[in-house]
């Protein structure tokens, strides 16, 4: 599982036009679900993605998680973060998970953020979307089991 983590002050997800969802200030998570991911590692992912220090303090260190800040989530399933790009110049999805096993787990993450009171929004799985955000920092960072 791979997360790619953006502190935003807003982002958005369009779909064929129409804008789905959207957050104020908070984190845009791109996640990337792999081949032996399991429900076990998306709580344990979701729960650091949630805890991570990344918003600044009242000294403006990076002291504070998006639950502190009483921030927003947007979570955008991209399998290509799953990409091998070693060989080559076409990168290689073999390690990315298979549809009804990746949405699962791709539900299972939004579940485990919405059990922990964060207001949570969602792109469409599969779909294709335009997503903007307002990166925060910029401050981005990648998580991986």
């Amino acid at each position: 599982m791979k997360l790619l983590i953006q502190r935003v002050t807003k982002a958005s997800c369009e779909v064929d036009g129409r804008i789905i969802s959207h957050i104020g200030k908070g984190i845009l998570v791109f996640l990337g679900i792999e081949k032996d991911d399991d429900m076990e590692l998306c709580k344990k992912l979701g729960n650091k993605c949630l805890n991570l220090r990344i918003f600044d303090d009242h000294r403006g260190k990076l002291n504070l998680s998006v639950i502190d800040i009483k921030g927003e989530v947007l979570v955008i399933s991209q399998f290509t973060l799953c990409a091998d790009c070693k060989k080559g110049l076409r990168p290689a999805f073999d390690n990315a998970e298979k549809g009804e096993k990746a949405l699962e787990l791709y539900k299972a993450f939004i579940k485990n953020i919405k059990e922990m009171g964060i207001n949570v929004k969602e792109g469409v799985f599969g779909a294709s979307m335009a997503i903007s955000l307002l990166n925060d920092g910029p401050v981005t960072f990648m998580l991986s089991d």
